[in-house]
């Protein structure tokens, strides 16, 4: 099953998206709650799928995205976010996110997302 990243500012969500991997058979190997510690966390971590929020401190998940795919293009990347404005989906879906869910979501659409990237 998948090693992720779950970056995300709000603690309860982060705490939500690790019990329902765990609940899956996925493993949360890290946490972020901007997106400059998303970042780093990504290159150190090497995670096989990272959940990114778009509202971050610092920076935001789309300008994160960005960032890691230059890091690596071939990055999983599934946005995560109650932001459903058609510029930042847009721009994900340019730079190559894998899937985009929007909050809140279903445990059952969080898995349906990451089985369908993980193939």
């Amino acid at each position: 099953m998948a090693k992720v990243l779950v970056v995300d500012d709000a603690a309860f969500m982060c705490l939500t998206i690790k019990q329902m991997l765990e609940r899956n058979g996925h493993t949360m190997i890290g946490q972020a709650s901007t997106g400059v510690e998303a970042i780093q966390k990504f290159t150190e971590l090497r995670p096989e799928l990272t959940l990114m929020d778009i509202t971050m401190p610092e920076m935001n998940g789309v300008e994160a995205l960005e960032r890691i795919k230059a890091i690596d293009p071939n990055a999983k990347i599934i946005i995560c976010s109650a932001m459903a404005q058609k510029e930042f989906i847009a721009r994900s879906i340019e730079l190559g996110v894998a899937d985009f869910i929007v909050k809140p979501f279903q445990e059952e659409r969080l898995m349906q997302a990451i089985d369908k990237v993980m193939r």
